[in-house]
């Protein structure tokens, strides 16, 4: 599981970031939509776009967390009505820009609180790419299904997209799984590297990028892990239960050696 920045963490001066804009400040939005991070590729959106849209059924949806419109504004340009939550106003800043962002209607607040207007009509709440874990709590976890089960109407789906915890590569005395190392072929590189916690389920996802000059930087951002199982229960606290689990935005079968998983939960 690596985080929802891209890889290599911040990429412009942090000293006049807004420390309101949480873990995603202006820093980090400034090369989020970067062509080479691989969440931006087309064939990663798509497929996710695709599913979304036939999820909704023509009705409208939500985005917990909706970034930077990666994934909204696409589906706007598909006729879907689309609202968004966020909490980083640089972040917020970059949906406009982009085809289909003014369409996104946007609120600006915690996922876990947050109402927007049409509260309790939408079709489909989603949040996608490892954001769950950005909420770092139990509590704070249990709020966001039921921050979505407010907002759904009778029968509307919440779906999540997120990583497997990597737990069954530690063996015993370790704490630490590498998921990039990635030499630039001129004596720098980037590593990447998760470190798990497994008695508080905390975990934090570590960047060191090293230029050919030999300096280094270092970012790290904590997140909390939950297995399946535990959402489950969480929708059912909500009162929600499952619909679907998937190993991929392609449907295809949730199994043992699934390393990601896209699960869905319908409100009775």
């Amino acid at each position: 599981m690596s985080d929802e920045a891209n890889d290599n963490g911040p990429s412009a001066d942090a000293r006049n970031d807004d420390p309101a804009d949480g873990w995603f400040p202006e820093s980090v939005a400034a090369s989020y939509d970067d062509p080479g991070g691989a969440a931006n590729a087309p064939e990663v959106v798509t497929p996710a776009v695709d599913v979304l849209e036939d999820l909704a059924d023509g009705g409208p949806v939500l985005e917990f967390a909706v970034g930077t419109g990666r994934i909204a504004a696409p589906l706007a340009t598909r006729g879907v009505p689309v609202s968004g939550i966020e909490l980083s106003e640089a972040m917020a800043a970059r949906i406009g820009s982009k085809p289909g962002g003014d369409a996104v209607a946007l609120t600006m607040g915690d996922m876990t609180s947050t109402r927007v207007d049409g509260a309790g009509e939408f079709s489909l709440v989603y949040l996608v790419f490892n954001t769950i874990s950005n909420v770092t709590t139990q509590d704070g976890q249990v709020d966001v299904f039921g921050n979505a089960a407010a907002h759904l109407r009778p029968g509307g789906l919440f779906l999540i997209e997120v990583g497997v915890p990597d737990l069954r590569r530690l063996p015993p005395g370790q704490d630490t799984v590498p998921f990039t190392v990635a030499p630039d072929g001129h004596r720098g590189g980037y590593v990447g590297f998760d470190q798990y916690d497994v008695v508080t389920q905390e975990f934090s996802s570590n960047h060191v990028t090293v230029s050919p000059d030999g300096k280094g930087r270092f970012y790290r951002i904590p997140f909390r892990y939950a297995w399946p199982a535990e959402m489950d229960l969480m929708a059912r606290i909500a009162g929600m239960r499952l619909k679907h689990r998937w190993a991929g935005w392609d449907r295809s079968e949730f199994t043992a050696d699934s390393t990601t998983h896209v699960s869905v939960w319908e409100k009775v």
